[in-house]
């Protein structure tokens, strides 16, 4: 038996939005430990014999601490074996992973990652682009809430930019978020949220920033949810000219 831990992410809540890396992984565990965000039916691709432990983490509820989740992943490692630390999105994108594996190499356990698709992609699921050519360069993403709970002081940076703007663990800030845009000028920014992910119960509002904290209360947008800012919010797809459509076909067709 050696001990091993391995880092996999479990997508933004579809369970066919992980990796078939990320399933073989489940598939040879001997101890499961999954996130609240967690689709629980991507714990069927574990061995029966797999212990699986929940140690979701959600505000307003009963969680494990990171310290709890360190001592699980080095208890079961050295006790049982193969340890899969199962987490929502991607370990290394607002996550505590990097750390995991810090604490797994400290006790002389093998570590190995397997990425797992954002939450920062989500918004390209409901055809909201990240970039879009002529309308913005780049995209920043940014936590708004801080490790102390306090406001990201980036938020203010990305209000003044012609970038898109995605906030993650947001939407207790959204007021804020919201006053740093109109202090710009950016009443009548686009502005979408995206709640709970991929999942069936997904909710994803859009409007422009003079109304957006009006429209989530009257909706009931619930967390997680992402927040998406910008331009590229305002766009429809049968807005976009497709110049080749009125061209002449360059070949013939038999």
């Amino acid at each position: 038996m050696e001990p091993k831990l391995t880092l996999v992410g479990a997508g933004p809540g579809d369970p066919e939005l992980i990796s078939l890396k990320g399933i073989k992984a489940i598939a040879k565990a001997d101890v499961v430990l999954y996130d609240a965000l967690v689709d629980e039916s991507l714990l069927e691709y574990a061995p029966k014999e797999a212990i699986k432990i929940y140690v979701g983490k959600r505000a307003g509820q009963h969680s494990h601490s990171q310290d709890e989740i360190h001592k699980l992943i080095v208890d079961n490692a050295l006790k049982h074996g193969h340890v899969v630390r199962l987490k929502g999105g991607d370990p290394f994108v607002f996550a505590r992973g990097y750390e995991e594996l810090a604490i797994a190499k400290a006790f002389g356990i093998k570590t190995e990652s397997v990425i797992g698709i954002s939450s920062v992609n989500l918004p390209g699921l409901y055809d909201i682009p990240l970039t879009l050519r002529g309308t913005n360069e780049s995209f920043w993403v940014v936590t708004a809430t801080t490790c102390k709970g306090e406001l990201s002081k980036d938020v203010t940076l990305v209000a003044q930019s012609t970038a898109t703007g995605i906030f993650l663990m947001g939407l207790g800030k959204l007021k804020v978020i919201v006053e740093a845009y109109r202090a710009h000028g950016k009443d009548k920014l686009p502005i979408a949220i995206i709640s709970k992910g991929s999942r069936p119960d997904a909710q994803v509002i859009k409007t422009t920033m003079d109304n957006i904290v009006e429209l989530a209360e009257k909706e009931q947008i619930k967390s997680p949810a992402i927040i998406v800012a910008g331009e590229v919010v305002g766009q429809e797809l049968d807005q976009i000219k497709v110049d080749y459509l009125n061209q002449p076909l360059a070949y013939a067709i038999a």
